[in-house]
């Protein structure tokens, strides 16, 4: 379906019972609400509602220009505009890599409107920016970040030879079509710009600025993330005030809900029942 929220047309795809419990999925980079098509069974067989948003950047008519427009709160605000059009009051919200950022700061910002927080790979983002401010070892993983920044090169490495860095960075998701998924609507004119301004509109005060998180929270690390080290991980226990599980999945890689999606469903209706 079409949600037309703060001037912008966003794609978000709908399913499971009509009338369950709601549940907010958001996408990381540079992939796409598809990344939970492997989650989504399991949430539906529990009588969940899923709503799963391609963010800014991602949906051809929520496509801004200005780096500016890719500001952290611009990201929340466009959740909570989602929620608001499809008259979700609360929802279950999960999370990853750049979604779980957006996640995270919609809880600790929002709390009214998360009934509680699966959060996937990345940890809170004072947590985050704080450990690649003082940890050598996240430093050097965080270090691509610096090539994604900068305006055209970013595009043209990692569009060169027909996406064959994008590939390569995705080499975890599984096969060669499920890749293709992923690489072949950033290969369309303007998108792989909206999902890098990301990071260049990325600023560590707001990171840093982020609150601490005091609804119900899952967080979920693997062992085997090239983008995030067990240290910061770890701190992201700091930054919680409510209830908080630690999810640890060995010999996973970073991209958790196509690797692992029965283990990450699993600690998602985990966080859900607990509810009630």
């Amino acid at each position: 379906m079409k949600i037309d929220a703060r001037g912008l047309t966003f794609d978000v795809h709908a399913d499971g019972p009509a009338d369950g419990d709601p549940v907010l999925l958001l996408h990381g980079f540079p992939q796409h609400s598809g990344e939970w098509v492997d989650l989504l069974p399991a949430l539906h067989a529990a009588g969940l509602r899923t709503y799963a948003l391609d963010q800014r950047g991602y949906s051809p008519g929520a496509r801004p220009t200005a780096v500016e427009a890719y500001r952290l709160a611009e990201c929340v605000a466009d959740a909570v505009a989602v929620l608001d059009a499809l008259d979700v009051p609360t929802a279950h919200v999960v999370g990853h890599d750049w979604g779980s950022i957006v996640a995270w700061a919609l809880a600790a910002g929002h709390p009214d409107r998360v009934r509680t927080l699966t959060a996937v790979s990345v940890p809170h983002p004072a947590a985050m920016a704080r450990t690649i401010a003082r940890d050598r070892k996240q430093k050097a993983r965080s270090a691509y970040m610096g090539l994604f920044r900068k305006e055209g090169k970013a595009e043209k490495v990692l569009l060169a030879w027909h996406g064959a860095a994008l590939r390569k960075l995705l080499g975890g998701v599984g096969n060669r079509e499920r890749i293709e998924t992923y690489v072949r609507p950033m290969r369309e004119p303007g998108a792989l710009t909206g999902a890098l301004n990301w990071y260049r509109a990325m600023s560590g005060r707001e990171l840093v600025g982020t609150g601490p998180v005091s609804v119900p929270t899952t967080y979920v690390w693997s062992d085997r993330d090239t983008a995030v080290g067990r240290t910061a991980a770890e701190a992201c226990a700091a930054y919680v005030t409510g209830t908080y599980r630690f999810v640890e999945l060995t010999g996973v890689s970073h991209w958790i809900p196509d690797e692992a999606p029965g283990a990450l469903a699993e600690a998602v209706l985990a966080q859900v029942e607990a509810v009630g």
